[in-house]
């Protein structure tokens, strides 16, 4: 039986008059006079009495009036039930991350994620400009971004973590005893910068004690910038993930004073976030203080 005739049908019934029913499903009045009619005969007897006061309910239509609704209500969750299944699979969440974010990060984040939504695609972009994933959100080319805060005003910012910074010395550079690099020693040198506006982290530290260094702007990735230093080509600062893994026949120390950028997760203003962004908030939390209680616990021992 065809729920939406029992829904029109419930209409004219409810309104008490076919020519208002009409009115409201955009149908003629005839026409919906023939939708009833048509139902009659599947059902096998007459639901409705018409006279001109209106219309009203037989006494087998008044029988069958509560079980109509009921079917309608159930019809009315299983059709919402079904869009709602569509709408997961169908669902995508682009994410534009810093490579060391995608590479040390996203595994863990991503792996969480797809317990609790499987049906939801994940479209992941690994960035090496600091300012991309913003200008990706501005434009609508993402949906969330994973970063170091910047002044964009176009999109919603979660902090996540205080990343420290690193100089980057040459093996046999004199660093004797100590377990720091101050950075006004970085004064007069040769400074392999970052690539991809990083060095905005760099000149922020740089300015808050007054130094200027020998930049030299490298157009290379960080694993070759470290290598660079190795042989001798200068000096840099990396951030603590940027350095992750890549730090043999290289010294990495914590500046000093120190310096940090803070990393965070990103959302567009202005849009309503869906229930899978939120999810996926919920499980990067939840990576994040897991990394914190297990990096708390190891300086403990």
């Amino acid at each position: 039986m065809d729920a939406k005739k029992l829904e029109i049908m419930m209409k004219a019934v409810d309104l008490g008059s076919f020519s208002k029913a009409a009115q409201v499903v955009g149908y003629t009045q005839s026409g919906l006079t023939h939708l009833v009619n048509s139902l009659e005969r599947e059902i096998g007897f007459q639901i409705i009495l018409r006279n001109h006061n209106g219309i009203s309910l037989t006494p087998q239509g008044e029988e069958l009036l509560p079980v109509i609704r009921e079917y309608l209500r159930a019809n009315t969750s299983l059709q919402n039930k079904i869009q709602s299944i569509k709408t997961k699979r169908s669902e995508s969440i682009r994410i534009a991350a810093y490579s060391s974010i995608a590479m040390h990060w996203m595994p863990e984040i991503l792996y969480r994620f797809r317990r609790i939504c499987p049906n939801v695609n994940v479209d992941l972009r690994m960035v090496d400009n600091a300012l991309e994933p913003f200008e990706l959100l501005e434009e609508g080319k993402t949906d969330v971004v994973f970063a170091s805060k910047q002044s964009y005003g176009n999109c919603i910012w979660f902090p996540l973590f205080q990343e420290k910074m690193y100089a980057i010395l040459p093996q046999d550079y004199p660093i004797k005893d100590r377990n720091v690099f101050p950075l006004e020693e970085m004064k007069g040198m040769d400074f392999l910068m970052p690539y991809g506006r990083f060095d905005i982290d760099v000149h922020a530290a740089f300015k808050k004690v007054g130094i200027e260094v020998r930049e030299k702007t490298s157009y290379v990735d960080d694993e070759t910038v470290i290598r660079m230093v190795e042989k001798g080509f200068g000096v840099s600062m990396m951030t603590e993930l940027m350095i992750r893994g890549r730090t043999d026949d290289v010294l990495c120390i914590p500046v000093e004073p120190e310096a940090y950028r803070e990393l965070g997760m990103g959302l567009p203003k202005g849009k309503e976030v869906s229930e899978s962004v939120n999810l996926l908030k919920e499980c990067v939390i939840e990576f994040i203080q897991n990394q914190q209680n297990r990096k708390a616990s190891t300086q403990q021992k």
